[in-house]
């Protein structure tokens, strides 16, 4: 987790300083002058802050140990490389983009993977004594 959030941020940053560099690495064509109504480069700043918190958040957890986070984490890559390769798949992106799908996917698979070894894949069902 912590390996994720620690990309995520480093991402975001340089999404923010370089969005440029970002949409090569994604596959997506950078345009020297940009028509007027493209907002490409605000919906990076929006998506690039948004890496950097969520890197933020995912280091937190994971020095705080939080499992309940971990375990948060697992459905929502899943759905999110599920969205991601569809829309490289019907041609809406393009291939570079599965990239991101593919590190969501696996991210999420190598975390399930683990909390299921530790056997906290699934919250304790004890109840508290009042």
């Amino acid at each position: 987790m912590w390996v994720f959030g620690v990309l995520a941020f480093a991402l975001g940053l340089l999404g923010l300083i370089s969005p440029g560099t970002l949409l090569v690495m994604l596959g997506f064509e950078v345009l020297d002058v940009r028509p007027a109504g493209d907002y490409t480069l605000v919906y990076m700043a929006a998506s690039s802050m948004a890496a950097v918190n969520m890197g933020v958040y995912y280091v937190f957890a994971a020095a705080a140990d939080y499992t309940p986070f971990f375990r948060w984490t697992v459905p929502f890559r899943l759905v999110t490389f599920t969205v991601f390769t569809t829309l490289v798949v019907t041609g809406a992106a393009p291939a570079e983009f599965f990239g991101v799908g593919l590190w969501e996917g696996l991210g999420a698979v190598i975390t399930g993977i683990a909390l299921w070894r530790e056997g906290k894949l699934l919250p304790s069902r004890q109840v508290a004594d009042v």
